[in-house]
Parts: structure tokens; sequence; C-alpha cells
């Protein structure tokens, strides 16, 4: 039987407030990870973390909520496992520490962060709608990608993610 410690986790980043727009996208993107076996990581509140678990539990996935605050009970309705970590925005870096792939649906300064951890961490990070990063240095490897469309950001993380396995 298959761990579910086993299966690819990728995080799934984005405002706890966005607009309806960005929601509907994180939906699409929960929802093509699920169909694709993989864990949906993220914050576990509202927003884009709520739309991006919403989608991957209609598609029968399974998703983890780490939790800025002490309570479980704070996690949006569609998380299976939530992680109340009492850390505050600090719990970013543990979204991206525990995360294959990270996807950037919309945002603020809060999912910048977490882009930057995943790509401190050398993890592979796609955009939709999202942050863009316009150059790296010299000695910095580009792990990061910008699309428009769910699916496409989806298979971008899911082969990243494969090829540093």
């Amino acid at each position: 039987m298959e761990r579910v410690a086993d299966r690819v986790h990728v995080a799934v980043c984005g405002s706890g407030s966005s607009i309806p727009e960005m929601i509907d996208l994180a939906d699409q993107v929960g929802a093509e990870l699920a169909r694709r076996g993989a864990v949906v990581v993220c914050g576990g509140l509202g927003g884009v973390m709520e739309g991006a678990c919403r989608g991957a539990k209609e598609a029968g996935g399974t998703t983890l909520g780490i939790l800025p605050g002490r309570a479980r009970a704070d996690a949006n309705p569609y998380v299976d496992v939530a992680i109340a970590t009492g850390l505050g925005e600090l719990r970013n870096g543990l979204v991206a520490a525990c995360a294959d792939a990270l996807i950037a649906v919309g945002g603020g300064y809060g999912t910048l962060s977490e882009i930057a951890f995943a790509l401190k961490a050398g993890k592979p990070v796609v955009g939709v709608g999202s942050w863009s990063v316009a150059s790296f240095p010299d000695d910095v490897p580009d792990h990061f990608a910008n699309v428009d469309d769910p699916r496409e950001a989806v298979r971008l993380a899911l082969e990243a993610a494969a090829s540093a396995h």
C-alpha cells in the first residue's frame, strides 16, 4: 500500500483574501494535482488556500494545511491534516520546506516569502498570475516559471519535482 508520505507534495500558495478569479485558478490547480496523485500542501486558511484544498478534495485528493496559529480548528473545511504551528507568518518556511515543488497563485508578500523559501531550497516554483522574477544572479539557478494555465502549472511543477528526485 502506498503511503501518503511517499507521494509528491506540492505547495499551493496565495493570498488568504484573494479575488474570485485567483480562488478559481487555485481550485483548478488543486483538482489537477489531486487527479495526478499529488498531496496539496498550503497554509490551511481561506482564499487561494481554501480554493486549492476544495479542488483537491472534490477530485479525491489529500490536503495538508500548515497553520499560522495554535488551533487546528482554524483550518479551512477542506484540510485533511491540519498542523497548528503557532508561528504566524514564519510558518511560510514550513510550507515551502515540506513540498517538492510550489505553485504560486496570485498572492502578496506572504506568497513572495514562500516563493523565496522554495527557491532558496532549490525547489521548483511555478507562478500562475503571480510574482515574476526578472533575473537571477549568475550563481543562482533559475527554478521559476510563469504560466497562464493551471494545468500547465501542475504539469511543470510535477515534472520538475520528479526530475529533482
